[in-house]
């Protein structure tokens, strides 16, 4: 099977700090991947790759298919990309229901001054996109008054909006009470399944990793160091000492 995702010989460096490591990396549609490792280990650097944010210096990105390492973000999000940031990237200004609309409205292409969000997004669409990841109470909300574990959802539920094959989320459950981070990730992970959107997810919470992720990836300076399933990788030394610091 083609993988969703592929890169070959990926390099990049800041100065002296080698970010990317000549990573060679496939993930397949339907699973779940968790990227664990220290800060400045790499992580968010690979995304930034992945999504065209940054430019390697060597190698090559494949999504779908597709080369897609000289593409802009926008561009990659269209063919099916998606992406949730660590501070969630919201429409502050606009309500809940309005945020959703606008993703949908981007989706189509017909985001305009002179039509209403209304008129260019299928309600329906609104409403089970709301329902699926338990904001309909909040819909007419502003999204700025939400809690964190709130908006986290709401930026989820906006790359939801976008039909995407792949959702890559930076650190979702950060910012969000230790008693609420199971009850976000059981939503965020239902809400995938019913769309059948293949996810990656950086965390650092290794409760969250061992419970939600049916891969685990962890990164050392720039490179993948263990790869496997959540209970192989945990519990591999090198790992245990460097990157868990247990």
């Amino acid at each position: 099977m083609e993988p969703l995702i592929k890169t070959s010989n990926l390099c990049l460096a800041f100065g002296g700090v080698i970010a990317a490591d000549n990573i060679n990396f496939e993930l397949h549609a339907g699973e779940r991947l968790a990227v664990i490792g220290q800060n400045g280990a790499g992580k968010t650097t690979f995304i930034n790759i992945c999504t065209g944010y940054l430019a390697p210096s060597q190698g090559k990105v494949y999504f779908d298919g597709k080369d897609v390492t000289a593409m802009t973000p926008r561009k990659i999000v269209r063919l099916g990309l998606g992406r949730s940031f660590q501070l969630p990237q919201l429409f502050s200004e606009h309500s809940v229901r309005e945020c959703i609309q606008i993703a949908a409205a981007r989706r189509n292409k017909e985001l305009s001054w002179f039509r209403s969000l209304e008129s260019t997004v299928d309600a329906r669409e609104v409403d089970e996109t709301l329902a699926l990841v338990g904001l309909s109470s909040e819909a007419n909300e502003l999204s700025f008054e939400l809690p964190e574990g709130k908006r986290k959802l709401l930026d989820v539920a906006m790359a939801l909006a976008l039909r995407p094959k792949l959702l890559i989320m930076d650190e979702p459950t950060s910012g969000v009470a230790s008693e609420d981070k199971h009850s976000l990730m059981e939503t965020v992970m239902h809400a995938l399944d019913e769309r059948k959107v293949t996810s990656w997810f950086v965390e650092h919470d290794v409760d969250i990793v061992a419970r939600y992720a049916t891969r685990v990836a962890a990164w050392i300076a720039g490179k993948v160091a263990a790869d496997g399933t959540p209970a192989e990788v945990l519990n591999n030394p090198q790992i245990k000492s460097e990157v868990l610091g247990t």
